[in-house]
C-alpha cells in the first residue's frame, strides 16, 4: 500500500511490513535516483554507496534500493554484509560518490526500519537535500534491473565497506601504542553491527577483546539497541564476574557510543565526551573548535574555559554538529545521545573509532576509567543529567516554548538563571552550569525535559520543575 513518505532527520523510518514495505522502498529509492540525476554534485561520480544494518530483511531492502538505482544510470557499490553506517558515509567522501543510502533504523524498536541519506562528503545529507528526494516520491515510475543483471552490465559492485575504514581510524590513533597496551577491553555491540569490529581491528595486538550479545538477532535480544543504562543489565552484570579495564557500548548501527567501567558500572555518554576532550588536549596536545548539542553536559563548557578552545553550541542532531565539522577546525563535535565526530576524518557520528580513542587514552594514561572521572569531578564538579519524555499536545508545544520562555524559574539547584536559549526549544541557564531545557519531538506529541545539576537530588527538583511548567499551558 502507498502512503506519504515523510522525512525525519536524515531519512525516512517506519515499521516494516506497515509503511516500510518493498513498494514504499522502491518509491523512495526511485526519488533518490532521480533527486540525484537532477542534482547532480560537481567532482562527484554517478555513483550511490549502499548499507545495511542487521534488521528484519534490511539486506533484501538493500538489494532491492540497489536495483532501482542500477536501473536509473547510476554505478552502485553495496555492502557484501551488515554494516557500520560510518562505513558508508566514508566510502562515499573516499570513492567521490554522489551519495549514498543506508538502510538502517539506528536505535529505534526491532519493528522499524529506515532508509537514510548520506551525502558526497561523507556526512547526514543536509535538510535540503532530504526534502528534495521528499519531493521527488512518485514524480517517475518505478525502473528496476536485477542485481544479476546490473553485475554483468559492470553497474553493480558488491565488496565489504569495513576495511577501507578501519585503515583509516587506525591512522587517527596511536595504533602501535594500544598494539602493546595489553588492555582487557569488552564490547556489547547490543547485537548489531558492530560485533566483531574490535576483534578484526585488534586482531594479532595484545589486546584482549571480549565481545558480549554479538549474534545477528533481528530482535535485539527484547530491547532497542541504544547505549543506555536501562539496555546494560545483563552485560553489567557480567563485568562484575569477569572485571575488564573498560567496556564499550554501540548501538544498531555503531555510529553512536555508551559504555561501563571495568566493573559494569555505568558511564554516561558526557562523561565520556568529556574524557575525550581532556585526552585530546593533554594526551594529545590538539587544538581546535569545540561543538556540542545544546543537551550536552556543561562540563564541556568549563572544560573549554579552562583550556581555551572555542565551544559552538549547536541545535539537537548530529546534522547540525556536522554543519559545523565542515567549516573545519573542529577537534570534537559531540551530542547527548552519544554521537561524537573527529578531527581529520569524515563529519560523521562513529562509535567504533570512539572506541579506539579510550582505549588509546587508557594506554596513554596507564589510569582506571574511574580515577579520570574522578579527577574531571575534582576539578570541574560534579554534574548529574537525567531526562524525561512525556505526552504533549503538538497544538499547543509553540504556546508552553513562549511560556517558558517568557515565565522560566529565577533559579535551579541554588543558583540564580542566567541565560534563556530558544534557537532549539528552551533552554534555562544558571550561573553555577545547572539547566533545564524543553523540547518537543519533531514529528510526534513527545516533550522532552532534560536536566543537569550537582547532585541527583537538585536534578530531580529540576525536572519536577520543568513539568510545572506544562501544567501551565492547559
Amino acid at each position: 500500500m502507498k502512503t506519504k513518505i515523510k522525512f525525519g532527520t536524515d531519512g525516512w523510518r517506519a515499521v516494516i511490513a506497515d509503511e516500510f514495505t518493498f513498494e514504499n522502498v522502491e518509491r523512495v529509492a526511485q526519488a533518490t535516483a532521480d533527486y540525484w540525476t537532477h542534482n547532480p554534485v560537481e567532482g562527484t561520480l554517478k555513483q550511490i554507496v549502499v548499507g545495511y544494518d542487521r534488521r528484519f530483511l534490511s539486506e533484501e531492502f538493500a538489494g532491492r534500493t540497489a536495483e532501482i538505482l542500477c536501473a536509473n544510470g547510476f554505478k552502485v557499490v553495496l555492502s557484501d554484509s551488515p554494516t557500520m553506517t560510518q562505513a558508508v558515509s566514508f566510502a562515499v567522501k573516499k570513492s567521490r560518490s554522489v551519495g549514498g543510502v543506508m538502510l538502517t533504523a539506528s536505535h529505534n524498536p526491532p519493528e522499524f526500519n529506515g532508509f537514510k541519506i548520506k551525502a558526497h562528503y561523507g556526512g547526514s545529507a543536509e535538510p535540503a537535500i532530504c526534502s528534495g528526494i521528499e519531493k521527488c516520491v512518485d514524480a517517475s515510475p518505478v525502473r528496476r534491473m536485477s542485481l544479476a543483471e546490473a553485475r554483468k552490465q559492470k553497474q553493480l559492485q558488491i565488496k565489504d565497506l569495513r576495511p577501507m575504514l578501519f585503515e583509516a581510524q587506525k591512522k587517527l590513533v596511536n595504533f602501535d601504542l594500544i598494539s602493546q597496551s595489553g588492555l582487557k577491553f569488552a564490547h556489547d555491540p547490543l547485537f548489531g553491527v558492530g560485533a566483531g569490529c574490535f576483534e578484526m581491528l585488534l586482531a594479532g595486538t595484545t589486546c584482549q577483546v571480549t565481545t558480549l550479545n554479538a549474534e545477528h538477532n533481528p530482535n535485539f535480544g527484547g530491547i532497542n539497541p541504544e547505549p543506555i543504562r536501562q539496555n546494560y543489565g545483563p552485560t553489567s552484570a557480567w563485568l562484575k564476574k569477569n572485571p575488564h579495564d573498560v567496556c564499550l557500548v554501540t548501538d544498531g548501527d555503531a555510529d553512536r557510543v555508551g559504555g561501563m567501567d571495568g566493573n559494569g558500572e555505568y558511564i554516561t555518554t558526557h562523561q565520556i565526551i568529556c574524557m575525550l576532550i581532556r585526552h585530546m588536549f593533554r594526551n594529545r596536545n590538539q587544538k581546535g573548535r569545540i561543538v556540542k548539542a545544546l543537551t550536552t553536559t556543561s562540563m564541556v563548557d568549563k572544560m573549554c574555559a579552562d583550556f581555551g578552545l572555542e565551544l559552538v553550541e549547536t541545535g539537537v542532531g548530529f546534522k547540525y554538529v556536522c554543519a559545523e565539522m565542515m567549516k573545519g577546525d573542529v577537534l570534537l563535535g559531540a551530542e547527548e545521545s552519544g554521537g561524537i565526530g573527529f578531527l581529520g576524518h569524515i563529519p560523521e557520528r562513529d562509535g567504533i573509532l570512539a572506541g579506539l580513542m579510550l582505549l588509546e587514552m587508557l594506554a596513554m594514561e596507564k589510569k582506571s576509567i574511574k580515577k579520570i572521572l574522578a579527577e574531571l569531578t575534582k576539578r570541574y564538579g560534579p554534574h548529574c543529567y537525567d531526562r524525561i519524555d512525556g505526552h504533549f499536545p503538538l497544538e499547543k508545544r509553540a504556546d508552553l516554548m513562549k511560556y517558558c520562555a517568557e515565565n522560566p524559574p529565577t533559579s535551579l539547584a541554588g543558583s540564580p538563571v542566567s541565560e534563556i536559549k530558544t534557537f532549539d526549544g528552551v533552554k534555562i541557564v544558571a550561573q553555577n552550569g545547572a539547566w533545564l531545557m524543553l523540547r518537543g519531538s519533531g514529528t510526534e506529541p513527545i516533550l522532552r525535559i532534560y536536566a543537569e545539576g550537582p547532585s541527583e537530588e537538585a536534578v530531580a527538583k529540576i525536572l519536577k520543575s520543568g513539568l510545572a511548567l506544562t501544567k501551565k499551558v492547559a
